[in-house]
């Protein structure tokens, strides 16, 4: 019986290290495949589209939900659902779409906050002890924005493979804090 309780007490740090080998896995393979896992995303995406708007509609016609807004409830969730159904019609032209925006996004920003970081330094530098480091960031970041207008295909990879590398990152954390629930019997 001392076995049994025991396997229970540790149930917390084995579920910690599951949680911890699959934060691994999922950061190796964006590591390793950053587009198969920005698709897998997608995908994922769509799925939640599609459920979502088959539920809204549901709970709309059978549901009994009552928000004063029917006919906006009702035009969303068919926009859900036909949203839904076109990427996981064609996952990889919602993927290509999707990273295409997203590139464009990080790089429109990347732009505008280097803009604005110059302007106001350069409107405020009298309350700057040293203002070339804000210049300098700004130049940096409308350089990073120009070079992801040019590639706008690579900054949604690079960011998958660094959410992967945050996601190893993390399972380390997971790993160590399993490990210190076992040695304790939790």
């Amino acid at each position: 019986m001392a076995e049994s309780g025991d396997v229970k007490s540790r149930i917390p740090s084995i579920l910690i290290a599951l949680r911890g080998l699959v934060m691994l896995l999922a950061g190796l393979y964006a590591v390793l495949f950053p587009v198969a896992a920005l698709t897998i995303i997608v995908v994922a995406g769509g799925l939640l589209f599609l459920v979502d708007g088959v539920l809204g509609l549901w709970s709309i016609t059978f549901g009994g939900t009552k928000t004063g807004n029917f006919w906006f409830d009702v035009v969303r969730n068919v926009l859900a659902i036909i949203t839904g159904v076109l990427i996981l019609l064609s996952p990889l032209l919602a993927t290509l779409l999707t990273a295409a925006i997203i590139g464009y996004l990080v790089a429109f920003q990347a732009i505008f906050v280097g803009v604005m970081e110059i302007t106001v330094v350069v409107r405020e530098r009298a309350l700057y002890a040293k203002i070339w480091p804000v210049l300098l960031s700004g130049a940096l970041y409308i350089l990073f924005g120009i070079v992801v207008l040019l590639a706008p295909m690579a900054a949604p990879v690079v960011l998958t493979i660094l959410a992967g590398l945050l996601m190893i990152i993390f399972s380390v954390g997971l790993f160590g804090w399993a490990w210190r629930l076992y040695k304790s019997g939790h």
